[in-house]
């Protein structure tokens, strides 16, 4: 075969390739046409809502419809702002914790040093909940600093680099158009008492743990948080459950995602959940659905965090989890860690 045979076949099968990646993007874009303008309002809705959820598919239902159209199908699908902040005055010492040497029978047992790893499901969901006995346990760990030119850090990475037995990611960053490096968080991060990022006056929803560990979710400013002795912390939300209420959900309660939430209950127990989506077995989650599940492990406070390409369980050095993002786990700026037990 001469060089001109073979440039000719390489040209072949450009052209090939190049006629299917076209064929398939028309048949992406019908089967959205057909969902977006078919009989189904609810479909619709939820395929918008999902879509403006993440960094790469935003545009998509800007093809069929104004801005204007997609921000009331948002407000119509959409959790409630709360501005009620968690009080922490009104949370009691566990009953059922030992606090001495004497002996307490079986049944009322508390084991701090306990961690139980549960599979949860729903009707387009799978995932896995963490439950940590000692909130103690659970802090926010960073890079060594932000901006760098590295970037962020995975969540194996980071629990490798702190010996951790488990982790989360925790915190939004700048993620432009899904291809952000992690390494700049947006709002306020706190760790170890320590303001990483943000200023005092920056208003945000803060999430994170005061130093009685308390899981301390809510609308306020970077000195609020540090005043009210905020340890550990990140911004990011909608804030899905405040003093044992569940906020007000309109609509589905946002788009079917992967997500990662955080709640803790009445005895100190925290929740870590992540959940699959954009996956075949897991299509995700809605903010509805994140709120029945803390409910039903009986979280009194719970906060959404990031979620998307960037949810992510770790645990004993595993990702347990499936990482929605084509590249594998991505580096992020913040992740919510378990310490060992020495």
């Amino acid at each position: 075969m001469n060089l001109r045979s073979a440039l000719a076949n390489i040209g072949r099968v450009f052209l090939l390739f190049l006629i299917l990646l076209l064929l398939a993007v028309f048949f992406l874009l019908g089967v959205c046409w057909v969902v977006f303008k078919g009989p189904s309002p609810a479909a619709r809705d939820l395929l918008i809502v999902s879509a403006m959820e993440t960094s790469a598919a935003k545009f998509v239902p800007g093809l069929f419809f104004s801005q204007e159209e997609i921000q009331e199908i948002i407000d119509r699908n959409s959790v409630i702002p709360t501005y009620t902040i968690t009080d922490t005055s009104s949370n009691l010492p566990p009953s059922n914790r030992p606090t001495d040497n004497t002996e307490v029978p079986p049944e009322k047992s508390f084991d701090l040093d306990a961690v139980e790893l549960v599979e949860v499901s729903g009707s387009t969901y799978k995932g896995k909940m963490l439950i940590v006995n000692d909130p103690s346990r659970v802090y926010v760990a960073t890079p060594t600093e932000f901006n760098l030119p590295s970037g962020g850090l995975r969540v194996e990475e980071m629990c490798k680099r702190e010996n951790a037995l488990a982790g989360i990611n925790g915190g939004g960053f700048l993620d432009e158009n899904g291809v952000g490096d992690g390494g700049c968080p947006t709002g306020l991060v706190i760790s170890n008492g320590v303001m990483m990022n943000g200023y005092p006056s920056l208003e945000s929803d803060v999430i994170g743990f005061d130093r009685e560990n308390n899981l301390v979710v809510g609308h306020m400013t970077a000195q609020e948080a540090l005043d009210r002795g905020v340890r550990d912390a990140v911004n990011f939300g909608p804030i899905l459950i405040v003093n044992g209420e569940p906020v007000q959900v309109a609509g589905s309660g946002g788009g079917l995602n992967p997500r990662t939430a955080i709640g803790q209950r009445a005895d100190g127990a925290v929740l870590l959940l992540v959940v699959d989506g954009r996956q075949a077995h897991s299509l995700g989650a809605s903010y509805k659905d994140l709120i029945e599940v803390m409910m039903e492990f009986g979280a009194v406070n719970a906060a959404n965090l990031d979620g998307g390409s960037s949810s992510l369980m770790c645990y004993e050095g595993e990702i347990i989890t499936t990482c929605a993002s084509l590249y594998g786990s991505r580096k992020i700026p913040t992740a919510f860690l378990v310490k060992r037990v020495e």
